[in-house]
């Protein structure tokens, strides 16, 4: 009986260390590259509450839905109003400034319409007319709806092509006019003849540059008739501030 023969060799493949002595061993660099990892950490994996769950169950599910940030919502508060400070401060200067001379486009005033700038007007004339008669600030602001109303009823009787929006506007701006001489009206007061010079001045500049608006061309031989009640009312308007 042959003595079993040596071992066969065994050739290490790629996935196996390979020893090597210390006197045949070359000088050995390299680097291991580090696996790709990726963490999968999104909601798939998240367990729904039992609340949440029976919801769903139930079709009422699109009460858990959270709506994504609409750049609309992050709108600044006067853009979110309506409230454009420049095109207020234009319309002021068309009123105070009625004549055409100065080339104005008093047009904006009654074609382009808004709500806040007459509004402060109307407010900013009851806050002057406060002194001593607090209830004065409720008649002026009725006096100003209620009165646009009532020309905007005969300006559509008369033939005219106006709005309700329009005439209220108009009719607020024209207000400056009396505001501007209300100072003056307070430094004059003892002059009975100047005082009055004054007001009737104040009263015509308010009239002129709300008639010069709203009555326009389409009235033809009738403009008197829609010039007289903007005049009185008016002449309402200095009434309340001056408690006659």
């Amino acid at each position: 009986m042959q003595p079993p023969g040596p071992p066969p060799a065994y050739s290490p493949t790629n996935g196996d260390f390979t020893f090597v002595s210390s006197a045949d061993a070359e000088e050995l660099s390299g680097s291991i590259s580090a696996p790709d990892v990726k963490l999968n950490l999104g909601g798939d994996f998240i367990k729904e509450s039992t609340a949440t769950t029976f919801l769903r169950q139930r079709g009422y599910g699109w009460l858990l839905e959270v709506e994504d940030d609409d750049p609309e919502d992050n709108k600044p508060l006067l853009e979110e109003l309506d409230i454009d400070l420049k095109d207020i401060y234009y319309k002021i200067r068309c009123v105070l400034m009625p004549m055409p001379s100065l080339g104005f486009n008093r047009q904006v005033v009654r074609d382009n319409p808004d709500f806040w700038g007459p509004l402060a007007v109307v407010l900013f004339f009851s806050m002057i007319s406060l002194y001593g008669q607090f209830r004065v600030v409720s008649w002026i602001i009725t006096i100003w709806i209620f009165g646009s109303l009532t020309i905007f009823l005969l300006a559509r009787v008369l033939g005219g092509e106006v709005a309700y929006g329009q005439v209220l506007g108009v009719i607020g701006y024209s207000l400056l006019p009396l505001i501007v001489i209300a100072p003056l009206l307070l430094v004059v007061g003892s002059f009975e003849v100047v005082s009055t010079l004054i007001k009737l001045f104040g009263v015509f500049w308010a009239a002129y540059s709300a008639a010069s608006l709203l009555v326009g061309e389409e009235f033809k031989t009738k403009k008197p008739l829609l010039i007289y009640p903007i005049f009185l009312l008016y002449i309402y308007f200095l009434s309340l501030y001056t408690g006659v």
